[in-house]
């Protein structure tokens, strides 16, 4: 029976195993809770894009809270939007970030910002 030298072995060691899996398992963490925040980035812009179809700037911002309610979208309301009125067409942008706690003192800061469409 040949016996193969150590040099000739090759593959991953237990330790290589746990600390590779230890860096995907922490990864996975912050994509599941950035993922929501990606989510609601969604149901904003769509909000936005159905506020600019209303009359007025007044309009335009209860047209946005009442889709925040349907969407449940918290971090940013009616009021929050910059809306301004050109070629008799209500240009909406808006922009909020979130913070996600990750250990102790250390926090991941999101921004997101988009205008309608």
């Amino acid at each position: 029976m040949a016996r193969q030298s150590p040099a000739r072995q090759r593959g991953i060691g237990f330790i290589g195993l746990l600390f590779y899996g230890a860096v995907f398992a922490c990864l996975g963490v912050v994509l599941a809770q950035a993922f929501p925040t990606v989510v609601e980035y969604i149901a904003v812009q769509r909000a936005v894009d159905a506020a600019r179809q209303a009359e007025s700037i007044t309009d335009a911002r209860m047209a946005f809270d009442k889709q925040a309610d349907i969407n449940d979208i918290k971090s940013i309301s009616g009021k929050d939007l910059v809306i301004t009125r050109v070629n008799e067409k209500n240009n909406v942008s808006f922009a909020y970030q979130r913070e996600i706690h990750l250990v102790g003192p250390a926090y991941l800061t999101l921004k997101y910002t988009g205008q309608s469409k």
